[in-house]
Order: C-alpha cells, then sequence, then structure tokens
C-alpha cells in the first residue's frame, strides 16, 4: 500500500506540467552550456561551467529516477525507445571520463543531451516518429530520385566533360555538380557556361529540375504529410480511447446493433 503510494506521488509529479516545463528549460540551458564550451573563456568560467555540467547531469539522472519509479510496471519502462534512449544519456553523463582519453566521448554524448528535447516534447515525438515510418516509402522515391541522378550525370559527364572538369569530371563529380543544380545554388552560372558550346543545353537543366525539384521533392513532402496525418489520428484515436470517448468504429458498431434490433423488431 505504502509503495503504491510513493509510486502515484511519483506519478502526480511526472505527470504535472510545471515538472516538464523545467526538464524542458534545464535541456535548453544545458545546450546552453554545451556552447559556451566551444569558446575560449577564462579558467574560472570554465571550472564553473563545469559544475553546472555535473549539477545538469544530476538533475538529470534525478528526473528519470522520478519517471522510471512513476511507472506502474517497471517492465514497461523500457519497453520504450525514448526510454532507453534517456537512460543511456544518463548513466553515460554519470561516468568520469572528462579526464581520460574517452574525454571526447564525453563530450559527445552531453551533445546529444538535447536530443532529450524530443522525448520530453509529444509534438516532436510524433513529427520524428512520422519520419521514421515514412522512411520504407521514401526508399523508392529516393531510389528513383537516384537513377535519374545517375543518368543526367553520365550525360553531362559525356557531353560537358571538356566543358569543365572540375564540374564534369566524372560521374560522382557530376551527380554533385548536379545536387548544387537542384538546390539552385548558382545552377544557372552551370548552364550559362555549357550553353556557350550547347546552346539547347538549358534543356537538359530545366528537365533535371523538373524531375528533382518540383516532381520527386513534392513527392517526399506528400508521403510525410500523409504518414503525419495517419500518426496524429493514431493518437486522437487512442487518447479518446483513454478517456474513454467512443471511437467512429464503436459508434458504427452500435448503429448495425441498433439496426438489426430494428430489423428483428419489425420482423
Amino acid at each position: 500500500m505504502r509503495q503504491n503510494s510513493w509510486q502515484s506521488r511519483f506519478y502526480t509529479i511526472r505527470s504535472n506540467k510545471m515538472f516538464e516545463l523545467l526538464v524542458i528549460s534545464i535541456i535548453i540551458f544545458s545546450a546552453l552550456v554545451i556552447g559556451a564550451k566551444t569558446y575560449e573563456i577564462p579558467e574560472e568560467v570554465s571550472h564553473l561551467i563545469t559544475v553546472l555540467d555535473w549539477g545538469i547531469t544530476l538533475f538529470f539522472l534525478t528526473e528519470i529516477t522520478i519517471r522510471f519509479l512513476a511507472e506502474e510496471n517497471k517492465k514497461n519502462f523500457f519497453k520504450s525507445g525514448w526510454n532507453i534512449f534517456d537512460t543511456l544519456i544518463v548513466v553515460v553523463s554519470v561516468i568520469p571520463i572528462d579526464n581520460t582519453d574517452m574525454a571526447l566521448i564525453g563530450r559527445l554524448i552531453r551533445i546529444f543531451r538535447v536530443l532529450r528535447m524530443v522525448s520530453i516534447i509529444p509534438e516532436l515525438r510524433l513529427l520524428l516518429n512520422s519520419l521514421l515510418k515514412a522512411l520504407p516509402q521514401l526508399g523508392y522515391v529516393l531510389l528513383l530520385m537516384f537513377i535519374i541522378f545517375y543518368i543526367y550525370a553520365a550525360i553531362g559527364s559525356t557531353f560537358f566533360h571538356d566543358i569543365n572538369k572540375e564540374l564534369w569530371r566524372d560521374i560522382a563529380v557530376s551527380m554533385l555538380t548536379l545536387f548544387r543544380v537542384m538546390t539552385f545554388e548558382d545552377w544557372t552560372d552551370v548552364m550559362y557556361e555549357t550553353m556557350e558550346v550547347y546552346p539547347l543545353s538549358w534543356a537538359y537543366f530545366l528537365s533535371f529540375i523538373f524531375f528533382t525539384a518540383f516532381a520527386f521533392l513534392n513527392m517526399i513532402i506528400g508521403i510525410v504529410v500523409n504518414v503525419l496525418e495517419d500518426e496524429r489520428q493514431k493518437d486522437r484515436k487512442k487518447a479518446r480511447e483513454e478517456k474513454g470517448e467512443p471511437t467512429l468504429m464503436a459508434l458504427q458498431q452500435q448503429l448495425d446493433d441498433i439496426k438489426q434490433l430494428l430489423l428483428k423488431q419489425e420482423k
């Protein structure tokens, strides 16, 4: 009974909006501390930043402990990938490796603490989960983009090699040049240079931009938006189920049951 009382208290703390805002504020402050270390600062300030860094680490350790103790079933805590990620970041940050050969790894781990913002804010989690779930569909679009890149790079390397060897030396360099064209980074300079030798080469560049910058990129955006909307609908459905509100399928089932009862009464 006493254990349930403590668990409910930790759950209340974890669910408190002020506690969530405090965690977000500390994450932002941690990012500022990491940024401050990249500047040349006096030794006294560097010592203060080190103390603050350890204070932030202890806060995160306390926060992850509260979240773990607030879980009714402790095994479920590690079923979430975000909880595993947060725990690993916090545990590795506690290990004193700053003055060892692994100091660089320690700094990198502290940099990744900024990613904890994603695990704390549901909207960011939704965006990242949607992007990950869209990857299988995006893979086919990216494969088709690679094919287009490869074909155009082969053509460009064949025709424009003697015009500018730095841009069209081989197929790999040509693909980098085409990426520059797709991102509109001074692409007209590249086009006008080839047009001095091949006046109709504008068709090559315009068709490439149409396929990549317009068609394929819009397809990628459309896939991500559709997956994001699906994830939002799933979250809304889950929230309604947790609140005990009837879902659309449940209402449809109830209507079907009512229709069947009415038909039986008519018979």
